[in-house]
């Protein structure tokens, strides 16, 4: 089989679907929003259809169920990633640390989302998977890079761990927000800088 002449296109396939960003972009939204207000357990495939204004069709050409659905969502939310804090301090890298959590954590749409698919991360092992690769690693990597620069400051010895770091950074706060779910008193997210960046030189 010959090659193309150099600067010839190729041309799709006849019949072949061309997907529309903007369509994948407002389904994904319409997933995001059912969550929060459904949840995963009652979120169907024609309810989200209906609330990003397109025929179920078109969530079938991307996404073969609601599962798969959900586990692409997250994978497009880890891909933003947390920023890795470099202000030049660990107290201050925690603080921001913090600050970032606290308004991902604090959206009402996350807030919803969040405990219910880890609920369903219980029953379903794809779920639990993808929450793990996607959500925890890049956390996780986040935290060994503060770890690593306040190293090398030599702020905490060589050997810290930095899950435990992250425990200790995110933990309370996550338990905080998510599972108690009170305000934020004027003043916490300095003390709880302060209380973390102690722990993890004790």
């Amino acid at each position: 089989m010959t090659s193309p002449p150099p600067g010839t296109r190729r041309r799709a396939p006849a019949g072949a679907a061309v997907l529309r960003e903007d369509v994948t972009d407002a389904i994904r939204a319409a997933v995001f929003e059912e969550l929060a207000t459904v949840g995963f357990a009652r979120m169907s495939i024609e309810g989200i259809a209906r609330r990003a204004g397109v025929g179920k069709t078109a969530v079938y050409r991307r996404w073969k169920s609601k599962l798969s659905l959900v586990l692409d969502l997250l994978t497009v939310f880890a891909a933003q990633g947390l920023p890795a804090p470099a202000t030049g301090s660990l107290h201050g890298d925690v603080r921001a640390l913090l600050e970032v959590a606290a308004h991902a954590l604090r959206h009402p749409v996350a807030s919803q989302v969040i405990p219910d698919l880890l609920v369903e991360a219980a029953r379903q092992p794809e779920i639990a998977d993808t929450i793990k690769a996607t959500l925890l690693d890049s956390q996780q990597g986040v935290a060994a890079l503060v770890v690593r620069d306040a190293v090398a400051r030599g702020e905490l010895p060589a050997a810290t761990d930095p899950g435990r770091a992250l425990d200790l950074i995110i933990g309370p706060l996550y338990w905080r927000l998510v599972v108690v779910r009170t305000p934020l008193p004027k003043g916490y997210l300095d003390d709880l800088a302060t209380a973390a960046v102690a722990a993890l030189k004790s």
